[in-house]
């Protein structure tokens, strides 16, 4: 298939550059199985969202009784029992103090939603608090807010015209963390800071950028001691990637308002929730309508996605998944070990399930030209590995074996090689 053969047009792609090879016709455990039948070993969870493995039989069961009885319901002034329950399991496992959810489609919109939350909490209450504050090397989504929250650069410089401006703190380099935490305090000194967003722990599209929980900490410190909320965007992070169930929790803290996403179905559905503390609920509960909190989508809360929640949030309950992470998280940092002093990689290092390592290119960053060559050395091999720019990082459902990592890491050993030798 060429990029002229098909009207689809595929995201993060450039259709001169990177074709789209074959059509996927069946997901099964750790695999892609595409229409020649060859299995490829899906080491990013098909974008992060695949927690358990694909097609998980109690998702997938819970799926099919959710179709025999729903499908979209208007959210504005019903609701519906597989939301109710999801809502009510999901404020048992966050972080203490969260009480209120509010159900969305993405990542990208359930941030929107924190951001819009953040500003209805000050403007209801007569502050004038209007600026966000974001960490610098953030991704936040693609919709305007949540590009506008994100790092400036190749993912949205044809759209500068669309975004507000924002303030930015330095990402905490190790050394120099508190750099950070004092850019952050001198922004609460102004008084019209409204809101910190941070992706905890790990910047994900930003490069797989790790910092230790004790900064978040210090963070949300610094923004309690001025007023400020607090949103951690775990769109990512959440789920167990970083070894934990949510990263925050390794910082001891609840964040005012918390974005959920991709793993919280197992990655079978889309769906999203923000969740917040009572104090930003009852800033827009009036008998004044123009208070109320003005958003939604068309498929909020869809019942057949929120079933797959559910049974998710059962899977989390009843099975040892976190013991399957730690044996990940061992697995993968028995592999990663043997590039901790190889001169071909620099920057080697591991937050939870998720690996990631620079190799040494000409030319680094989103753009460099070492991500299409490897890419399509490992699709030549089965397995999908997308690198952001000249960074290679591996995020596995929780299924993934120990044979099928140590076979993945020789091929990063090998394709290093190459590169090296300039074969590749």
């Amino acid at each position: 298939m060429n990029y002229s053969s098909s009207p689809v047009w595929h995201p993060f792609t450039q259709h001169l550059l990177e074709p789209v090879t074959k059509k996927i016709t069946r997901t099964e455990g750790a695999y892609l199985i595409d229409e020649d039948g060859r299995q490829i070993l899906d080491l990013i969870s098909s974008w992060w969202v695949i927690t358990h493995g694909h097609r998980t039989p109690q998702i997938m069961q819970a799926i099919r009784e959710a179709t025999e009885q729903y499908d979209q319901i208007i959210f504005a002034e019903y609701s519906h029992e597989p939301a109710e329950q999801l809502a009510q399991e999901l404020i048992r496992i966050v972080p203490h103090g969260l009480s209120h959810v509010f159900y969305s489609d993405s990542g990208s919109t359930c941030v929107e939603v924190a951001l819009k939350m953040a500003l209805g909490y000050f403007h209801n209450r007569g502050e004038p608090r209007f600026k966000i504050a974001v960490m610098a090397g953030s991704y936040h989504g693609d919709t305007i807010g949540t590009m506008s929250a994100g790092e400036r650069g190749v993912f949205n410089a044809a759209y500068g015209a669309l975004l507000y401006d924002v303030a930015t703190i330095p990402f905490p380099v190790e050394g120099r963390e508190q750099q950070t935490l004092d850019a952050f305090e001198q922004l609460c000194r102004g008084r019209d800071l409204a809101a910190l967003i941070v992706e905890p722990l790990v910047l994900g599209a930003g490069g797989m950028k790790i910092y230790p929980a004790v900064v978040l900490r210090q963070l949300k410190a610094i923004a309690e001691a001025h007023g400020v909320l607090l949103i951690c965007d775990e769109v990512m992070t959440g789920w167990g990637r970083t070894g934990t169930l949510f990263a925050s929790e390794q910082a001891g803290i609840t964040p005012d308002i918390l974005c959920l996403s991709k793993g919280i179905t197992g990655g079978a559905l889309p769906l999203a929730v923000t969740l917040c503390v009572p104090e930003i609920f009852e800033a827009h509960l009036s008998t004044d309508r123009g208070r109320t909190f003005y958003h939604s989508s068309s498929y909020t809360a869809n019942p057949i996605a929120c079933a797959a929640g559910l049974a998710n949030l059962h899977i989390w309950r009843d099975e040892p998944v976190l013991q399957r992470v730690q044996n990940l998280q061992v697995m993968q940092s028995c592999e990663l070990a043997r590039f901790k002093n190889d001169p071909r990689f620099e920057n080697v290092r591991q937050c939870g399930t998720i690996t990631a390592l620079d190799v040494k290119a000409q030319s680094s960053g989103y753009l460099s030209n070492v991500a299409l060559r490897l890419k399509a050395f490992f699709r030549a091999h089965d397995v999908l590995l997308r690198p952001l720019g000249n960074v290679l990082y591996l995020m596995p459902p929780y299924c993934v074996t120990e044979q099928e990592l140590q076979r993945s890491y020789q091929l990063i050993d090998q394709a290093a090689d190459l590169l090296q030798s300039g074969k590749l």
